[in-house]
C-alpha cells in the first residue's frame, strides 16, 4: 500500500471558501478517479490555513495510472486554473 500525502497552503482567510468550492466543483471528480481519500484535514496550530488530504494507492503505479486518467478529464483541467484564486503552495509526500 503507497499513501499519498499532500498538504495545500491556502490564503488567509480563505480555507472555508476553498473547501465549499472544491467540494462543489471538484470532489466527484476526484473520487471518480482516486476513490475514496483516507482523510481531509485543517490546520489551526502549527502551519496554518492548511488542508491536508491523504491518498490510499495499491501501488506506485496504481497511483500513476489513476492520477493519469484523472488529468486526461476535460472537467479536471477546467478546475485546475480555478485553484490559483485559493493555493499558496503544495507539498506531496509518498
Amino acid at each position: 500500500m503507497l499513501i499519498d500525502h499532500r498538504t495545500y497552503r491556502i490564503k488567509p482567510g480563505m480555507v472555508q471558501d476553498y473547501l465549499k468550492f472544491y467540494h462543489a466543483e471538484a470532489f466527484e471528480i476526484h473520487c471518480r478517479y482516486l476513490g475514496p481519500s483516507l482523510g481531509w484535514f485543517t490546520t489551526d496550530i502549527g502551519g496554518i490555513n492548511e488542508i491536508v488530504i491523504m491518498w490510499r494507492y495499491e501501488s506506485y503505479e496504481d497511483r500513476e495510472h489513476r492520477r493519469t486518467a484523472l488529468y486526461a478529464d476535460p472537467q479536471w483541467q477546467a478546475f485546475l486554473p480555478k485553484t490559483r484564486d485559493y493555493i499558496e503552495k503544495m507539498d506531496n509526500k509518498i
